[in-house]
């Protein structure tokens, strides 16, 4: 053994699995679910009865929360799904640079620089738009299996 003094400043989850399990009946609107390997956030669930061979079904319409995409899937209500751990965190936007980057500052003073400018347009003039203005601008930035993407924006008044 070795007798040096190890630390670790790591944010992650201890190597904790991207999804867990639940079972499909339970899943409501609102909820999230992974859909073909993509995390989506469920907007309809009908349930069907039970046929002639068992079990009722649920049918999931979900929106992949990072691309918008709508996505559908037919699972046994006694089964298990998938569900994505989904985080969101509020940063300060610091700066944004010509490549499409942003400059986030965290909750323990350091930056967070390897997040693009959302694709979603509004959003993207909003960001754009505020910064230009000098705006105090907080973003929320939206995770889920190892994927990051800034999902929102509040203004918190001009800079002093």
């Amino acid at each position: 053994m070795s007798d040096e003094e190890h630390h670790f400043d790591s944010q992650a989850d201890a190597g904790a699995s991207k999804t867990y399990p639940q079972q499909a009946g339970t899943i409501r609107k609102n909820g999230y679910i992974v859909i073909k390997s993509r995390p989506c956030k469920v907007v309809e669930v009908s349930t069907s009865k039970t046929g002639k061979h068992g079990h009722a079904k649920c049918h999931f319409v979900a929106i992949d929360i990072f691309n918008g995409k709508k996505l559908e899937d037919i699972v046994p209500s006694s089964h298990n799904c998938d569900v994505p751990h989904v985080n969101r965190t509020d940063y300060q936007l610091i700066d944004i640079s010509e490549d499409g980057f942003v400059s986030l500052l965290t909750d323990n003073g350091s930056t967070k620089d390897d997040l693009k400018l959302p694709t979603d347009d509004a959003l993207l003039t909003q960001i754009k738009e505020g910064f230009a203005e000098g705006k105090d601008l907080v973003v929320s930035v939206m995770s889920a299996m190892g994927e990051e993407q800034i999902c929102s924006l509040k203004d918190i008044g001009p800079k002093n």
